[in-house]
């Protein structure tokens, strides 16, 4: 399977100061033939100008990252499809993991480490990692990749859509739990507060659970 080519989908919005490195660290990728998409979600920073010389392809789509990586999905040519936030780097020799756990299930996702100076973050990564290993639930920040002909669409929805997206995948099947990491940015933790962040996405998954609206979720998220 190794033959096979990777379709790496970045859904991006005002990423101007990241997205440069973040393509240049995918260059590898595509000397060996693989396709990197930026999908974005209407950036006013120079986000798309830095991008096309580094990609394959730039797609515009509607502001939201269900939407965006959906769009990056629907004109990607390869048998396997790899969602990347712009601010994570995915291990060496991704695509030769990628392929050989796709041998063994319909989809899956890389363990992950947080960078950043706050001890915490070692312990929220490795409890994150441990979570999807347990439930079969993937996160964006692990690198979600799916097999071509298993991808039907993440939910368009406001928030959750990675959790959405794997409660529907994992019904036909658990996904390959790579445990070689992605590392991404801790900047979000860091800025807003380790222990609030923890606490916060806590309570948005669990009232996602409860049957709270996407909507509402992603108005807490963003406060």
């Amino acid at each position: 399977m190794d033959a096979q080519r990777l379709s790496v989908v970045i859904p991006a919005l005002n990423e101007a100061q990241g997205i440069r490195a973040a393509l240049e660290a995918l260059a590898p990728l595509r000397a060996r033939g693989h396709e990197v998409i930026v999908a974005d979600g209407g950036s006013t920073d120079g986000t798309v100008e830095l991008a096309r010389p580094l990609c394959d392809r730039v797609v515009q789509a509607v502001r939201g990252r269900a939407q965006q990586m959906n769009a990056g999905a629907r004109v990607a040519s390869g048998d396997a499809l790899l969602f990347l936030h712009a601010d994570t780097r995915l291990p060496a020799n991704a695509d030769h993991m990628i392929f050989q756990g796709l041998c063994l299930a319909r989809w899956g996702r890389f363990d992950v480490r947080i960078e950043g100076r706050h001890p915490m973050l070692k312990v929220v990564a490795g409890a994150m990692n441990l979570r999807s290993r347990l439930t079969g639930i993937a996160t964006g920040d692990q690198a979600i990749f799916v097999r071509r002909d298993a991808f039907a669409g993440f939910p368009e929805i406001a928030l959750m859509e990675d959790i959405a997206f794997s409660s529907a995948m994992k019904r036909g099947g658990r996904p390959a739990c790579l445990r070689s990491r992605a590392v991404t940015s801790g900047r979000r933790w860091e800025s807003r507060g380790v222990l609030r962040t923890i606490v916060l996405m806590w309570r948005l998954r669990l009232l996602y659970f409860f049957g709270a609206a996407p909507e509402r979720l992603a108005r807490r998220y963003h406060a």
